[in-house]
Order: structure tokens, then C-alpha cells, then sequence
């Protein structure tokens, strides 16, 4: 029979060497036990089968409903329109192409009269008088053996052209020069025609080699206050930057803006009556929205809601939903 071995030896013999072993993780003394968490049970709402109480509660919720829709009604009818904002005589103008009759408050530089095919009137109208100068002779015509012969004014007038009075050669003047003036006319335009007369006139009426002749410039820094400085006196309008300019203002940011606004407006005109289903244009429409929205903003934040920034929402009536916050269409 073996001899017996004392228990403590035995716990001595199987201890471990390094202390770090069987080291069990500790648990800070804050905590609490497994056994010591209670489960929290939230007690159930009683549910109430009184009718006047269920209808009390139906009337309530409606009621929040429609509060709800009507503030929301009132916030984006404060925003406005993201697309086509408010009308306004320039934005209207964009469908015909021609100049307006009065410029709001004197801010707009005057408009010219545009036609088709990149004519000038003066040109249209120089060439109808020598059309007629040929069509009509003021000469008196004397009849010999081979051919008509033509001689000055100075003589008697003459009442006939090779058999033709001279009242019906004015009629075929006339009927002549409305036919032009039908032709060159922009009403009668395709829309690319319109269009480009359109960019024309955003750019004469927003470039700043223009509307720096009649707005004021952009309000100067302040002075610190350390210094005794006065302040500066901001000048009535910026004619010296307009010497500085070679060509006219295409790049500035009102004068993109304006341009997107007649393409956003002649966009969605065609959506709204033809192109109901073209998802190719829709894309493009939320493109222009997205890309005027950014230098609205960009304006806004440079010009510090100065005339300039005034001046473009104002003629082209654009509203807080056309830069403010995110645009869904």
C-alpha cells in the first residue's frame, strides 16, 4: 500500500510556475452580478375599448395630420418653385425673343431688337430701299428701236416700266417687304433661333461690362478697430472696371445664371406639354436646376446679399427653393 501524501503537498506540487497562468479576468467593483440584474419589464398600456375614447383620439390624430400637411403646404409655398420660381416680364420674354418695353427701376441697360438669321433691322432696312430703288425707277423711259433707255429724274416722271405702272411695281415692293419681315422675323423661329438671341440678351443685361455702369460695387471691409481709419465711402457705380474689360461680360456668375434660367424655362415648357415621357430630358433638367443652385449659392456667399445678387433674383424672379436647401424634382 503506497504511503499517503499530505493534500497540501499535492496543491504545492500542482500550483503553476508562473503566476500569470490561470489569472482570471476582473470584474471592476462597480458592476453588478449576473444573478443581482433584475429584467425591467415596462408594464403594458391598457388598451381602451370605451368608443367616445377611441374617437377622441381618431379626432386628435386627424387633426395633427392636417396641421402637419398644411405646414408643410405653407414652407414650400414660401420656398417657392426649384424650377421655375416666379414669372417675371424678362423671364416672359424669353418666349418671343423680343426686347422689353420698359426695364424694371432703370436697372436693365436697353435692349435691342433682335431678328433671325443674326440680322440687324438697319441692314434689313438699307437693303429693302435699294431693292425698291431697283424694283421702282424714278426715271422716265423713252422708247427707241432696240431697248429702253433710262434718264435722269429731271425729266417728267415716269408712269410705266416696260408695260408696268408704277403703282403695281410699289405693291410688289410692299408685298415684298412683308414677306422679309415675316422671314426675318424671331417669331417665326425655331427654338435654337430663339435661344441664341435669348443668351444675347442675358449677356447684355447682366454682363458687368454693362451693369457696372448702374449698379454700385461691392461694399468694402471694414477698418479694424485698432486703427483710426475712417470708414470708406463704397462709389455710386464701378465704371473704372468697365475700361479695364476688352469684350463683353460672358463668364461672370449672374450672367450663367441667367442663360441656365432661359434654358431651364424652355426645358421644362417642352416637359410640361410634349415631353411627358423623355427621361433623357428630365436628367438634363435636373442637371441645369442643380448647376444654377450651385452658383446661386456661390453669388449669394460672394456678393453678401449685396445690389448685384438683388438684381438677379429680382428681374428673374428666382425664390429661396431655387438655391436653398436640397432640390428633388
Amino acid at each position: 500500500m503506497p504511503p499517503r501524501i499530505p493534500i497540501l503537498n499535492c496543491l504545492r506540487a500542482s500550483r503553476p510556475s508562473s503566476p500569470s497562468a490561470f489569472t482570471l479576468p476582473l470584474r471592476p467593483f462597480s458592476s453588478s452580478s449576473i444573478h443581482q440584474a433584475k429584467d425591467t419589464v415596462r408594464p403594458k398600456k391598457k388598451i381602451s375599448h370605451d368608443p367616445y375614447i377611441i374617437a377622441q383620439r381618431n379626432r386628435k390624430k386627424s387633426a395633427n395630420i392636417s396641421r402637419r400637411a398644411e405646414l408643410e403646404q405653407q414652407r414650400v409655398e414660401a420656398l417657392g418653385d426649384p424650377v421655375r420660381g416666379i414669372s417675371t416680364p424678362f423671364v416672359e420674354s424669353f418666349d418671343t425673343g423680343l426686347p422689353l418695353k420698359q426695364t424694371p427701376n432703370g436697372k436693365l441697360p436697353k435692349d435691342e431688337i433682335h431678328l433671325n438669321y443674326a440680322l440687324k433691322p438697319a441692314d434689313i432696312e438699307a437693303s429693302l430701299k435699294t431693292s425698291k430703288d431697283l424694283a421702282v425707277p424714278r426715271t422716265t423711259t423713252k422708247s427707241t428701236g432696240y431697248a429702253p433707255q433710262y434718264y435722269p429724274q429731271e425729266n417728267a416722271p415716269a408712269t410705266s416700266v416696260e408695260g408696268i405702272s408704277i403703282e403695281e411695281l410699289e405693291k410688289d415692293h410692299k408685298r415684298a417687304s412683308i414677306a422679309i419681315s415675316r422671314i426675318t422675323a424671331l417669331q417665326n423661329g425655331s427654338s435654337k433661333d430663339r435661344m441664341r438671341v435669348n443668351i444675347t440678351r442675358c449677356v447684355n443685361a447682366f454682363g458687368r461690362h454693362n451693369t457696372d455702369k448702374i449698379l454700385p460695387p461691392r461694399a468694402p471691409p471694414l477698418p479694424s478697430l485698432k486703427s483710426n481709419e475712417p470708414h470708406p465711402i463704397r462709389p455710386a457705380t464701378n465704371e473704372a472696371a468697365t475700361t479695364k474689360r476688352i469684350g463683353p461680360d460672358t463668364g461672370s456668375s449672374e450672367v450663367q445664371i441667367a442663360i441656365l434660367t432661359a434654358k431651364i424655362k424652355t426645358l421644362a415648357d417642352f416637359l410640361q406639354t410634349r415631353g411627358k415621357g423623355d427621361k433623357h430630358n428630365k436628367r438634363n433638367l435636373r442637371l441645369l436646376v442643380h448647376r444654377r443652385q450651385k452658383l446661386l449659392q456661390y453669388l449669394r456667399r460672394k456678393e453678401r446679399g449685396g445690389p448685384r445678387w438683388q438684381h438677379c433674383i429680382e428681374t428673374l424672379g428666382l425664390t429661396e427653393g431655387t438655391w436653398r436647401g436640397e432640390i428633388s424634382l
